[in-house]
């Protein structure tokens, strides 16, 4: 293939920050946008968090249990890294709410607790923040389809379910998006002026805080102030200069029209816009990011022009993101001139994933952030890309005792 389809310039991709900012802005003040800016309804505390919670991770593939510590710095979690459970079956037809339950309380009971605690409920599906901390859920993602329960708040009846089933009760029940689980884990370190949570992984989001009187939707017997954290719900952003080869890969993606960004950017479509390019050729049903790097990685064993297009697919999506964060944090500094420091805590396989023979996923977002900062005048700004382990597990716990 001669020409590279997938390839962006700066000033295409100054473009789509610009877009970017524009379109959060669109959020914050309609419902219904784009970019749709969820606000969360938990303060987390920053400072002087203590106590012990329970924390349900519920993602596309996985489910993990632990209990995070706060009495000690950094805070601890047992087991180690939560236990895991491969939670696929959720994707199977006629998956019901009493199964899932089902699944989730199992792992619950083998953990020994000596005492009443919160849970932090972990749920990385589109939902609307409560101001109970609870969330109700808007739609389903990732293949899975249990429709008793759109439109539902998530939280209350687990507890419950939990609750007849268990001799130590549970207190509470926070439920936040895993974006916004990220930014809370940045909290952990007090000494940035403002905070992102970031993942590209199976799909792609962002989170942040906004003051309240930026979010203009916000319904005034809310009664909030201060910074609220809001899922920004990125992955719906439809960015100028995609190709015909995305538009196929929309249409026949499972929902034809949304998540344009997440389409071009996360693991679960990589693959897809790799066989979408060479339409007459056969590829296996499974295709991922991972297989994706692993044509980059090991290029002695694919075509030359596979490895070729999978690298300019990889590098296409990391700059994207970059302009993305670019657009957000353009935002940020026209509300609070002072940001200088910014911690972004980055989550996902695929943000840091490895290009054994070229740059590194996360480098690529960080070469063009520096460039696209110093295009726009925001060389004043110093981004900490941070990785974390279990971040979403610690965010979860700030969010269950705040």
């Amino acid at each position: 293939m001669e020409k590279n389809i997938f390839q962006l310039d700066n000033e295409q991709l100054k473009e789509i920050a610009r877009s970017f900012k524009a379109k959060v802005e669109e959020g914050l003040n309609t419902e219904n946008a784009e970019i749709q800016c969820i606000p969360t309804f938990i303060t987390p505390k920053a400072s002087s968090i203590n106590g012990k919670s329970l924390v349900l991770d519920l993602g596309g593939t996985n489910y993990r249990v632990a209990i995070v510590d706060f009495s000690k710095v950094p805070p601890t979690i047992h087991p180690n890294n939560g236990w895991k459970k491969d939670m696929s079956v959720m994707k199977s037809p006629g998956y019901t709410r009493e199964e899932l339950f089902k699944e989730l309380a199992d792992m619950i009971t083998g953990i020994k607790r000596e005492k009443e605690m919160p849970i932090g409920y972990c749920f990385s599906y589109p939902t609307e923040s409560v101001p109970s901390g609870d969330a109700k859920l808007l739609r389903w993602t990732k293949g899975v389809d249990i429709k008793e329960m759109i439109g539902e708040v998530v939280g209350k009846p687990l507890l419950d379910y939990l609750n007849e089933r268990n001799k130590i009760k549970f207190t509470n029940i926070k439920v936040l998006n895993d974006t916004v689980a990220s930014l809370f884990a940045g909290l952990t370190d007090n000494s940035y002026d403002a905070y992102i949570g970031l993942i590209v992984g199976t799909g792609t989001n962002m989170a942040t805080f906004i003051p309240a009187d930026k979010i203009k939707k916000l319904s005034p017997s809310h009664k909030v102030d201060g910074l609220i954290p809001v899922n920004l719900e990125s992955g719906n952003f439809h960015p100028p200069f995609l190709t015909a080869v995305d538009n196929t890969v929309d249409v026949i993606s499972d929902n034809p029209g949304r998540q344009r960004f997440e389409k071009a950017v996360s693991g679960m479509y990589l693959g897809d816009i790799l066989k979408a390019t060479f339409p007459l050729e056969e590829f296996e049903e499974k295709f991922d990011a991972q297989k994706l790097t692993s044509i980059m990685n090991y290029p002695d064993i694919y075509k030359e022009v596979y490895v070729q297009v999978a690298q300019w697919i990889y590098g296409r999506s990391a700059q994207l993101v970059a302009a993305s964060l670019t657009g957000l944090i353009m935002l940020l500094k026209s509300y609070n001139k002072e940001i200088r420091r910014i911690c972004l805590v980055a989550e996902g396989s695929l943000f840091w994933s490895k290009n054994r023979k070229d740059k590194n996923y996360n480098m690529i977002v960080m070469e063009k952030l520096r460039e696209l900062f110093s295009l726009f005048g925001l060389e004043d700004v110093e981004i900490d890309i941070k990785s974390m382990n279990n971040a979403n597990l610690i965010g979860t716990g700030i969010a269950a005792l705040s």
